[in-house]
């Protein structure tokens, strides 16, 4: 795998400049036209995409001027058009996300003739000769977990009749001695479970499980992943990547491959995968959310990304030639938190594989695809510091020649994710700035303007519409019995925004911090999150998240001294900074996780009837851990 340089984005800008000249100049034989010829989906995604632009540009500019209308005259330009061009700009960012979750409400009710799909492929006939290589990504993880997790997907593949298409390899980067010992003992009593496991019959062998532990640890998992491919990468077709704390069914697997064979352009096809297996009430909203709001999502951008889709770098299967020759990452130029290795190389290897002419899908309906969320707040955040240096860092890829379109827009949003959290930081600093200089929004609470009453409506229905849409869609197809049931549902609901809401100033100010520190280029350490769930220490959380509350507190007490009804627009997000580390505390504890459970709370499909690959996977978490021989 030989990396090709990036050309760097002002490069990048210069070429992109010419090349309408030189398309011109240059012209295509029939053959090369015929190659070139626009499927039928793709005519469909053009169409999607220019009515979702249109809408969000729409949605944007109406909800803008009605902003500007109901600002006052202040004495200070720089601000008041500033926050006039924040408030546009975070319009734009909350009506893309609305749009897409309509695209994905109209997908649950009337379908997608265009898209890949698990039910076009389920009677098709699979070559015993198509090699897939299921590789798990490892470094120091929680070895039960992970080996709980592979064996269930192991006797799945064996469970489906198609273990003679499929090897198994752990690849792990582990430099602790201790876990690189338990990794070994794992991986071989996994051997004999599995050979334990053997039908008599000829026909089904044991499926093969390799473990490797690589002594140059380079470029973190995307280098992980490459030492495969040169070392074993021809001898396979297709790989399906895992996470540490990935499980997938025998079927799912079976039936990415099909998709593979029967779409020859496939380059990568991702799953929807579930979030599930933590008990703490922090990773259950956060379970519960993913499968109701999430799932409309996904839906949508199935809709209109179609064949230039995302790829989340696990939980997906890979044509390995295009990937080898097309894929590897070459080391972004310069100093600082934004160059050197590539971070979240699951983004830049979609956009070039989409480059390399492979088309890159996201198929919602492929189901048997599990992975865990994070058990608690701080353990997201922690996750979310490398995410955000990561989608920072792939903006400066934004400009490269080739990339499509789409893919372009990926590398934007992702950094948006982000940077959107210090640019609503920017927007409520500038508008209590604004009212501290004698120049409220509203100048009697008791007569409201009608602008304002508008934009605050508009503000719910894009914040909240798409939580109330996943509930419909659940009711609309009778599926709240496995929630449940309705009442079960809807109190879940309720529950899971709450636990929202509290949080999500909490990552306004975290996702802030990451941004200064990742364009400041201060060390990043690249940490795994805690893969079981425990409680977070009270003096944790207080050592943590107590600066936070220690400046709110300190603001709030300033502005108090100066117009204490300014307060007013700093409360939605000073109140949860005050209260988040009881409320971090509370939501990490399993047994608070637990009693929910037990009055059906946050229920979710996979818990009240959970698939049996996954009732195999918790399982054998719960089994003793086996003693290690002493070295």
């Amino acid at each position: 795998m030989a990396p090709r340089p990036w050309r760097g984005f002002w490069n990048s800008l210069g070429a992109a400049a010419l090349w309408p000249v030189v398309k011109l100049s240059s012209r295509a034989t029939p053959r090369q036209a015929s190659v070139h010829a626009m499927e039928p989906w793709q005519h469909a995604a053009k169409r999607r995409r220019t009515v979702f632009m249109l809408l969000t540009l729409v949605s944007t500019v109406l909800a803008t001027a009605l902003f500007a209308d109901m600002q006052p005259d202040y004495d200070n330009a720089f601000l008041e058009y500033g926050q006039l061009a924040l408030f546009a700009l975070l319009s734009a960012w909350v009506v893309t996300g609305f749009m897409t979750a309509m695209m994905g409400f109209y997908v649950t009710l009337f379908g997608d003739a265009h898209t890949l799909s698990a039910k076009k492929v389920q009677h098709h006939t699979l070559d015993p000769s198509t090699r897939t290589a299921i590789i798990m990504p490892i470094c120091n993880e929680d070895v039960r977990t992970v080996f709980a997790g592979l064996r269930a997907t192991c006797e799945s593949v064996a469970l489906s009749g198609h273990v003679r298409n499929f090897d198994v390899f752990v690849l792990s980067d582990s430099n602790d001695p201790a876990i690189i010992q338990a990794e070994r003992a794992a991986w071989e009593a996994l051997r004999g479970q599995l050979a334990s496991n053997i039908n008599q019959s000829s026909d089904q062998p044991q499926i093969e499980v390799y473990y490797r532990l690589r002594k140059r640890r380079t470029d973190r998992k995307a280098g992980n992943v490459a030492d495969f491919c040169r070392r074993w990468g021809k001898d396979y077709r297709y790989m399906v990547v895992l996470d540490a704390d990935s499980v997938m069914s025998g079927d799912c697997l079976v039936s990415m491959v099909k998709l593979m064979e029967a779409n020859p352009t496939a380059g990568i096809i991702q799953t929807a995968t579930q979030a599930i297996g933590h008990v703490t009430l922090h990773a259950r909203a956060q379970q519960f959310g993913s499968r109701v709001t999430g799932r409309l999502f996904t839906l949508g951008m199935q809709f209109w990304q179609m064949g230039e889709s995302h790829y989340w770098g696990h939980n997906a299967i890979i044509r390995i030639e295009p990937f080898m020759q097309h894929c590897a990452l070459a080391r972004i130029l310069g100093t600082g938190g934004m160059a050197g290795s590539i971070m979240s190389h699951d983004f830049v290897e979609a956009a070039l594989m989409r480059r390399a002419g492979y088309h890159v899908w996201l198929v919602a309906d492929l189901i048997g695809s599990y992975e865990q969320q994070p058990p608690d707040l701080l353990a997201e955040l922690q996750r979310d510091r490398r995410w955000c240096q990561g989608n920072l860092q792939n903006s400066r890829l934004i400009a490269e020649p080739g990339i499509h379109p789409v893919h372009r827009s990926m590398f934007a949003t992702g950094a948006m994710a982000y940077l959107s959290a210090p640019l609503w930081l920017c927007f409520m600093t500038m508008g209590t700035a604004l009212w501290l200089s004698g120049s409220p929004m509203v100048s009697d609470w008791a007569v409201l303007p009608g602008e304002l009453v508008s934009l605050w409506a508009w503000t719910l229905c894009m914040l909240f519409l798409p939580r109330i849409l996943g509930i419909a869609a659940i009711l609309l197809n009778r599926q709240q019995q496995a929630y449940g049931g309705t009442a079960s549902l809807l109190r879940s609901a309720l529950l899971e925004t709450l636990v929202a809401l509290l949080q999500a100033p909490i990552r306004m100010l975290a996702h802030s911090l990451f941004v200064v520190v990742a364009l400041t280029g201060l060390k990043l350490d690249w940490k795994s999150p805690p893969r079981e769930a425990a409680a977070v220490p009270w003096r944790h959380a207080l050592g943590q998240l107590a600066p936070m509350s220690g400046v709110v507190v300190a603001l709030a007490a300033g502005i108090a001294m100066i117009d204490a009804s300014a307060l007013v627009w700093l409360l939605p997000v000073g109140l949860p900074l005050l209260l988040s580390i009881p409320m971090t505390v509370l939501t990490s504890k399993v047994g608070v996780g637990t009693a929910m459970r037990a009055q059906n709370y946050l229920l979710i499909p996979e818990e009240t009837r959970s698939p049996a690959v996954l009732r195999r996977a918790w399982l054998h978490a719960s089994q003793p851990k086996p003693r290690l021989k002493a070295a």
